[in-house]
């Protein structure tokens, strides 16, 4: 079993930046390669992949609406994947979700992601 843990969400006016966390835990985890993705999920909208990192973290995704502002980066050490968020936009508000998929290479579909944690709130104000 892996547990995904999101934090570093909050209100912040558009323009400011934001560094969310997903710390993982779990045996499992420490055995096994996982790539991590950041989802985000507006209100009144459907869940959409924002990032993407690979095990080694050589291999990166990101939405377009987000390139060049996003950097999703990991600490193997920590077991923890980081999205800094900079040049935040109000239509960048939502819950933001990391998940957890087994494998080296990078995996972009929700159907394939195995763990999730419970999100964090991201609000931008205009």
């Amino acid at each position: 079993q892996v547990q995904l843990v999101e934090s570093g969400g909050g209100l912040v006016q558009a323009g400011g930046s934001l560094r969310l966390s997903c710390a993982a835990s779990g045996r499992t985890f420490s055995y096994y390669a996982y790539a991590i993705d950041w989802f985000r999920q507006a209100p009144g909208k459907e869940r959409e992949l924002v990032a993407g990192i690979n095990w080694s973290g050589s291999s990166t995704y990101y939405v377009a609406s987000v390139k060049g502002r996003f950097t999703i980066s990991r600490d193997k050490a920590k077991n923890t994947v980081y999205l800094q968020m900079n040049s935040l936009k109000p239509e960048d508000t939502g819950v933001y979700y990391c998940a957890a998929a087994g494998g080296t290479g990078l995996v972009l579909t929700t159907d394939r992601m195995t763990y999730w944690g419970k999100g964090t709130l991201v609000t931008v104000s205009s």
